[in-house]
């Protein structure tokens, strides 16, 4: 009897030790396993943020590859040169400042000048609408006034800045039909724009006077206050230096003059030529006198402007915004 208790309390004992040993094994087991899945999950999740580190230096990459590519093409088309002499420059300059006079006197016909705050644009030759004066707004809509309502091309403009340009190559005779004398003072910018490809023939031939500047690639403008964007490209402009603007850099990238680049009075006299199928606005006694009256309105907004010292508000050649836009949004506010 005793052998036999003794032989049931030690089968007894032998179970309890395998009933944990048993416990301990599967105990064992679940750990790994647990770690093996924290291990997978840990690994799983290094590998999501490499791939998606990679990924974003991969699309940094890309953009930074594209913007280089779009800088190359843009500089690939422009065109700069310095042959003019500082003597000739300063008979440039002064010329410019004889049509400011003769155009405070009011020399010249009504569609040549037209004033906007830090800005005055003097078109010789051929002139266009843009911005208020269009019966429809963007690129496209803009037309050549009629024929005879521009005053013509000066000689001296035919004299010291064509004839140079022609004598150098640059451009064949007879090539540039219309002139632009833009004149800034400190401030004065023009915004975002393609020159309009309806009208103008490629090259676009720019000179610039009286200070350096900059023009500026791919910028995007605010307003209330002014402000841009980083340009994709900057290029110097330097006192007499001629600039050419063909292919991408003059049609499928908008060029500016920011404010921050014109620290003191420039000016650029712009040299085009008119393509022959340019749309053009014609004669009639109604829009002659609709002009009057938006030449009118817009001296006496300017001399206002002159004496209240208004701040500035771009209004550039393609009419994105105008002084009266910005006004209403501010009194809707």
């Amino acid at each position: 009897m005793e052998t036999g208790k003794s032989t049931d309390v030690g089968v007894k004992d032998l179970r309890e030790k395998l009933n944990a040993s048993s416990k301990r094994v599967k105990r064992i087991k679940m750990d790994r396993t647990r770690f093996s899945d924290s291990s997978d999950d840990g690994e799983a999740s290094t590998n999501s943020r490499r791939k998606n580190g990679l990924r974003s230096r991969c699309q940094d990459e890309d953009e930074d590859s594209k913007v280089s590519y779009e800088k190359d093409r843009i500089l690939s088309d422009i065109e700069q040169y310095k042959f003019f002499r500082q003597e000739e420059i300063a008979d440039i300059e002064d010329k410019i400042n004889d049509v400011v006079r003769k155009a405070d006197k009011g020399c010249f016909k009504s569609r040549t000048v037209d004033r906007a705050p830090l800005r005055v644009k003097y078109f010789f030759g051929e002139g266009y609408t843009y911005g208020k004066q269009m019966s429809g707004r963007g690129p496209g809509q803009e037309k050549l006034f009629p024929k005879g309502e521009i005053d013509e091309i000066p000689q001296w403009v035919k004299t010291l800045v064509i004839k140079p340009l022609v004598k150098h190559g640059i451009v064949p005779k007879d090539f540039v039909d219309s002139v632009v004398i833009n004149d800034y003072q400190q401030g004065g910018c023009i915004v975002s724009h393609v020159d309009p490809l309806h009208i103008f023939e490629r090259p676009i031939i720019s000179v610039s006077f009286f200070s350096k500047s900059a023009l500026s690639f791919g910028c995007k403008f605010s307003f209330n206050p002014i402000r841009t964007t980083d340009p994709i490209v900057s290029i110097p402009l330097d006192i007499g230096c001629v600039t050419l603007l063909r292919g991408y850099a003059a049609d499928n990238v908008t060029h500016c003059i920011r404010p921050q680049d014109v620290v003191e009075r420039r000016a650029v006299i712009i040299l085009r030529r008119v393509k022959q199928d340019a749309p053009r606005l014609s004669y009639t006694p109604e829009s002659q006198t609709h002009h009057r009256s938006y030449v009118q309105k817009e001296n006496r907004g300017f001399k206002q402007r002159k004496r209240s010292k208004m701040p500035y508000f771009e209004h550039d050649d393609r009419g994105e915004s105008s002084e009266e836009e910005v006004k209403a949004k501010r009194s809707r506010r």
